[in-house]
């Protein structure tokens, strides 16, 4: 079966953002999400969790460690267990990306 958030598990976070669950494992997770402008979420990390964040549409701001990096649409990022992070979408239009955890990352959350 084909997936797509249309027709995949919904849930909403942080400033009016939307995730759909594309693949839903233990060991591994895949969620497309949407974050509207100006919007950003708390700074946590994963103890177990590495993250890989492939932006579809738009310019993802990250901060990781303190630092901050520019991932454009069709750029990625890696983020390893442990460090601490936050995505943030800075710009007038919406971000839309995939959020690729091994394994899953919810669950898996500390809040900074």
């Amino acid at each position: 079966m084909t997936k797509s958030i249309h027709n995949s598990e919904h849930y909403t976070w942080g400033q009016n953002c939307d995730g759909w669950h594309l693949l839903k494992g233990e060991t591994l997770s895949v969620i497309q999400e949407r974050m509207p402008s100006e919007s950003s979420e708390k700074l946590h990390f994963h103890e177990k969790s590495q993250q890989l964040f492939f932006i579809l549409s738009g310019t993802a701001t990250f901060e990781i460690e303190g630092e901050e990096f520019l991932v454009k649409a069709h750029e990625s990022i890696h983020i390893k267990p442990g460090l601490k992070h936050k995505i943030k979408n800075m710009n007038k239009a919406d971000l839309h990306f995939l959020v690729i955890s091994e394994p899953k990352a919810h669950g898996d959350r500390i809040n900074c």
